[in-house]
C-alpha cells in the first residue's frame, strides 16, 4: 500500500512513553501503513499511501497529541506580482502544490514569501522552481550579500520599468496630440485623411505590445493558474479599445472613429502610477536599507602583531578590533583597553551618548566618538545584535495582520466581479441607447477604473512603515499581529523588580544612634568593613556605598554569616553584627527606641538593617530598589493614554505599595510567586480586552508568553526577549507607551487606507459604468467618464495608500 516514506523531526517529547503517544495518535489516520517514532533521535517516520493521507495530516496528528514538529524557515524574494491576487496566487502554489511546505505568507507589499517548511522533505530550491512554474520570479533571502543581491533585482525592475514608460510616452504623446488635435479641428482637414488612422497605428503598436506587453504576460499567467488579477482587466480595457479600431481600421465601412490614443493613454499612465508605486513602496521598506546601512564595510584588527584592515565579514571571533573617534563599530564585543563614549541612538533611541570603559561591551553600528578603543570581537557576522534587529524587522515586515485577512477576501473576488459589472454595463447602455462605441467605452473605463491593488497595498505598506519607525526608536514588533494587537490593549501589568526599578539594592538612609558612633560615615565604614566578606545583594550594596564615599575598610577577622538573616565579624577586637532587626531581637536587642523609625523606613519600602557592636545599638542603614528614572514619567504616560495600569511583582505587599504609590499606580498584585504570575495574568483577560504584560527576567517569561501582547525590557534576560512579541531594546521602560502609541497610529493609517481603497472602488466603479448619467447636476465628464481619466484615477488611487503609509516616517511620537 505505501507509496512514500516519510521522515519528519519531533519536538516536545520528554520520555519514551511520549514517542508511544505520538505513534497511537497518528495510526488513527487512513492510509498509514507503518509508522515508528524514535526518542532517542527525535524522528518521525512512517510509510503512508500519499493518495489517502498527506503530510499536513500527520503533523496534525502530533500536533494534537500535543508535540510539536521541527521546520525550517526560509523567506524568498518574489518577482512579478502586480496585485494582491497574484501574491494570493504564489502562496497558493506553495501553500497546495510544494510537499513540505508547513504554511506560506506572501506579502504583496514587501514582495517577499515567508515559508515554513520540513527540510527532510523540500528545499528552497523546489519552492523557488514552483512559483517559476506559476509565471513568477524568485530567489532565496538569507545574510547581507543576498539583500543586496535583491535590492540589486529591485534596481533593474525599476530600470526595466522605466525604460517601458519612456517608450511609451515617446509613442503616446504625438499619438494623442494629433488625434485629440484632429477632434477638435486643429489640423485642418488633411488630418482626416484615412492614412492618418495608419499613422495612429503605428503610433500605437509599440505601446500596446511593449510598454503592455507586462499586462498580457502577467494576466496570461493569472488565468492560467485560475485567478484574475489586475493585470487581466488592463489588458482586456486597453485591448478592446485597440482592437475595436484596428477592427475599423481595416473595415471603414463599420465606422470612421478609432480609439488608438485611448488604448496607449491607458497603458502609459497606469505604467506610470506602478512606477511612482515601486518607488513609494520601497521607501516603506527603507528602514531595513537603513539598518543595514548602519554596519561598515570595514573593520581594523590586529592579526600577527600589526594592525590590518579587511572586510568586516572577514572578523572572526577573538579578534582584537580597533575603532577610532567618528567611526562606526563594526561587530560586538567587549573593551579592552581604552574609553570612550558610544552613540547607541540606533539600538536604544536614545540620544544621549553611553560612557564605555575597559569590561564594557559595545554593540556593531553604534558610533565611537571622543576616544580610542580595542575590544575583542565576541559576535559576528549573523550574530551580532544589529543583524538580529534586521532578521527581526524583516520577519515581522513579511507577518500578515488579521485585518489583512478582510482585503485578501475581498481581492480574491474582485477582478471577476468587475468584469462582470464591466459586461453587464455594455450590455445595458447597449439596450438603452442601441450606441455600440459609447456602451463599450464604458465597459473600457469599468475596467480600467478598478484597482484591486489599492487594497493589497493598505494593511502591509502601513505596517512596514509603522514597524520601521519602531525600529528607529528601539521599539521592535515581532510580528504584524502583535503590532494589530497592541493597538487595542486596555490594561497593562508591569512588573516591579529590573522592569520599574533598577533590580540592585542601594543604599538610601545610614542613620547613627546618638553618642554610640561618631558619624553617619562611621556607621557606614564599620558596615561595610563587616560585609566585605558577604555575597548577599544587601551586602554588596552596602559595600558599594562605602566604596562610593571613598572609605577605607576595616580590618575584619572571623567573618561568619548567618542564612540571609546577617553576618557578623570582628573588627578592633569587638565584634560587629550586621542584619535584620527581628534577626537581632533574639539576642536581646533592645530596638525599643527606633522602633517608630524602622517602622516608617518599611513603609517606605525599605529593607532596613542594624548594625550591633557587642550588645550596643550602633545605627541603621536602609536599603532599597531604586526606581529607573523614567519608571513615573511612563506610568504618568499611560494613564494619560486611558491605560489601566497594575503592578505584579514577588516582593511583599508594604514594599511593592510604597513603590506603587511613589509611581502613581493604584492596582497592586504583589507577593506572587514566579510561577503564580502567569495565572494572574490569565485571570485578568476577558474576551476583546487584551493585557499587556512588561517583564525583563526569567521569572516574567511565562507571564509574557500569557499575555496578549507581551513586552520585553530589552536589557533583560534573552528567554523573557524571546517570549514577548515586542522587545523595547532601549531598556526604558517608557518604550512601553511608545509603541502603544505608535500601534495605534499605525492601524489608524491601516484603517484610513482601507476605507479609501473600498470607498475609490465602490464610488467610482458606479460612476465608469455610468450611474451618474440621469443628473443633470452631475459634470459631464462624470456623466461620460473617459478610460483614459479612468486610468489616472486607478494610478493614483494606489499612490496615495502608498503615500498615507509613509506619513508615519514623518509622525511625531
Amino acid at each position: 500500500m505505501a507509496n512514500q516514506r516519510v521522515n519528519l523531526p519531533v519536538t516536545g517529547m520528554t520520555c519514551a512513553n511520549c514517542a508511544a503517544n505520538i505513534e497511537r495518535s497518528v495510526r488513527k489516520l487512513a492510509g498509514i501503513d507503518d509508522v515508528d517514532v524514535n526518542f532517542a533521535s527525535e524522528q518521525l517516520s512512517a510509510d503512508i499511501d500519499d493518495e489517502e493521507v498527506d503530510v499536513d495530516d500527520i503533523i496534525g496528528q502530533v500536533e494534537k497529541a500535543g508535540y510539536g514538529v521541527a521546520t525550517n524557515n526560509q523567506e524568498l524574494a518574489v518577482t512579478g506580482m502586480t496585485c494582491a491576487n497574484c501574491a494570493a496566487t504564489v502562496e497558493r502554489v506553495l501553500n497546495q502544490k510544494v510537499p513540505g511546505v508547513v504554511s506560506a505568507s506572501v506579502n504583496f507589499a514587501t514582495e517577499k514569501a515567508s515559508v515554513d517548511y520540513l527540510p527532510s522533505i523540500t528545499s528552497p530550491e523546489e519552492m523557488v522552481a514552483a512559483i517559476e512554474r506559476a509565471g513568477y520570479g524568485a530567489s532565496p533571502i538569507g545574510g547581507t550579500s543576498a539583500e543586496d543581491a535583491e535590492e540589486a533585482a529591485r534596481e533593474a525592475e525599476v530600470r526595466e520599468q522605466t525604460r517601458k514608460f519612456l517608450i511609451g510616452v515617446a509613442f503616446t504623446l504625438p499619438l494623442f496630440i494629433l488625434s485629440m488635435g484632429r477632434d477638435m479641428g486643429f489640423f485642418g482637414q488633411w488630418a482626416h485623411a484615412a492614412a492618418v488612422n495608419w499613422i495612429l497605428l503605428l503610433l500605437a503598436t509599440p505601446v500596446q505590445f511593449y510598454t503592455g506587453w507586462d499586462y498580457y504576460v502577467g494576466g496570461f499567467r493569472s488565468l492560467r493558474n485560475k485567478s484574475a488579477n489586475m493585470d487581466v482587466l488592463v489588458a482586456m480595457g486597453s485591448s478592446v479599445a485597440y482592437f475595436y479600431s484596428l477592427f475599423v481600421l481595416i473595415f471603414p465601412m463599420l465606422g470612421d472613429h478609432v480609439y488608438f490614443e485611448t488604448a496607449a493613454v491607458i497603458i502609459t499612465l497606469i505604467k506610470l502610477g506602478k512606477l511612482l508605486e515601486v518607488r513609494a513602496k520601497r521607501k516603506t521598506g527603507g528602514a531595513i536599507r537603513n539598518l543595514l546601512g548602519l554596519q561598515p564595510n570595514s573593520a581594523s584588527i590586529f592579526r600577527d602583531g600589526q594592525e590590518v584592515e579587511i572586510p568586516v565579514d572577514q572578523v572572526q571571533i577573538g579578534d582584537v578590533v580597533v575603532v577610532r573617534p567618528g567611526d562606526r563599530i563594526p561587530v560586538d564585543g567587549q573593551i579592552q583597553s581604552g574609553s570612550s563614549s558610544v552613540d547607541e541612538s540606533m539600538l536604544t533611541g536614545e540620544p544621549m551618548p553611553v560612557d564605555k570603559a575597559a569590561g564594557d561591551t559595545v554593540t556593531g553600528g553604534t558610533i565611537n566618538q571622543n576616544g580610542m578603543l580595542r575590544f575583542e570581537a565576541r559576535r559576528v557576522g549573523r550574530d551580532t545584535v544589529l543583524a538580529q534587529i534586521v532578521d527581526l524587522v524583516q520577519k515581522a515586515q513579511g507577518s500578515k495582520a488579521p485585518i489583512q485577512a478582510v482585503a485578501d477576501r475581498v481581492a480574491a473576488y474582485f477582478v471577476p466581479a468587475v468584469i462582470g459589472v464591466a459586461v453587464v454595463t455594455f450590455i445595458i447602455w447597449l439596450l438603452l441607447t442601441a450606441a455600440f462605441v459609447p456602451s463599450m467605452i464604458r465597459l473600457v473605463a469599468v475596467l480600467v477604473i478598478a484597482c484591486p491593488c489599492a487594497l493589497g497595498l493598505a494593511t502591509p505598506t502601513a505596517m512596514m512603515a509603522g514597524m520601521g519607525k519602531g525600529a528607529e526608536k528601539g521599539v521592535l514588533f515581532k510580528s504584524s499581529e502583535i503590532l494589530e494587537t497592541a493597538a487595542r490593549v486596555h490594561t497593562l501589568v508591569l512588573d516591579k523588580t529590573g522592569t520599574l526599578t533598577r533590580g540592585e539594592p542601594a543604599v538610601f538612609d545610614v542613620v547613627p544612634v546618638e553618642k554610640a558612633v561618631a558619624s553617619a560615615d562611621s556607621l557606614l565604614q564599620m558596615a561595610a568593613s563587616v560585609e566585605t566578606g558577604s555575597e548577599h545583594p544587601i551586602g554588596r550594596a552596602i559595600v558599594a556605598a562605602a566604596h562610593e564615599k571613598s572609605l577605607e575598610n576595616f580590618s575584619a577577622e572571623k567573618f561568619k554569616a548567618h542564612g540571609g538573616s546577617g553576618v557578623e565579624a570582628v573588627v578592633d577586637g569587638a565584634l560587629i553584627t550586621v542584619g535584620r532587626p527581628d534577626w537581632l531581637k533574639g539576642y536581646d536587642i533592645d530596638f525599643s527606641p527606633v522602633e517608630d523609625y524602622i517602622q516608617s523606613l518599611q513603609e517606605k519600602g525599605r529593607t532596613v538593617i542594624a548594625v550591633i557592636r557587642e550588645s550596643e545599638l550602633l545605627g541603621l542603614i536602609s536599603v532599597g530598589d531604586q526606581l529607573k528614572p523614567d519608571s513615573r514619567e511612563a506610568v504618568d504616560q499611560l494613564h494619560a493614554m486611558g491605560q489601566r495600569v497594575l503592578m505584579l511583582t514577588g516582593d511583599n505587599t508594604a514594599t511593592a505599595q510604597a513603590i506603587a504609590r511613589q509611581l502613581g499606580i493604584d492596582n497592586v498584585i504583589a507577593e506572587v510567586r514566579p510561577d503564580e504570575k502567569a495565572a494572574r495574568i490569565q485571570e485578568l483577560q476577558s474576551p476583546g480586552q487584551p493585557i499587556g504584560m512588561v517583564g525583563d527576567g526569567i521569572n516574567d517569561a511565562p507571564a509574557l508568553a500569557q499575555a496578549d501582547v507581551g513586552f520585553a525590557i530589552g536589557s533583560g534576560t534573552d528567554v523573557a526577549i524571546e517570549t514577548a512579541g515586542v522587545i523595547l531594546s532601549s531598556g526604558s521602560v517608557t518604550g512601553v507607551p511608545l509603541a502603544v502609541r505608535l500601534s495605534r497610529r499605525t492601524m489608524r493609517t491601516v484603517r484610513q487606507n482601507l476605507f479609501w481603497a473600498f470607498c475609490y472602488n465602490v464610488v467610482l466603479i458606479p460612476v465608469a459604468a455610468g450611474i451618474l448619467m440621469p443628473f443633470a447636476w452631475a459634470p459631464a465628464f462624470l456623466q461620460q467618464l473617459h478610460p483614459m481619466l479612468a486610468a489616472l484615477a486607478m494610478s493614483l488611487s494606489s499612490i496615495s495608500v502608498v503615500t498615507n503609509s509613509l506619513m508615519l516616517y514623518k509622525w511625531k511620537i
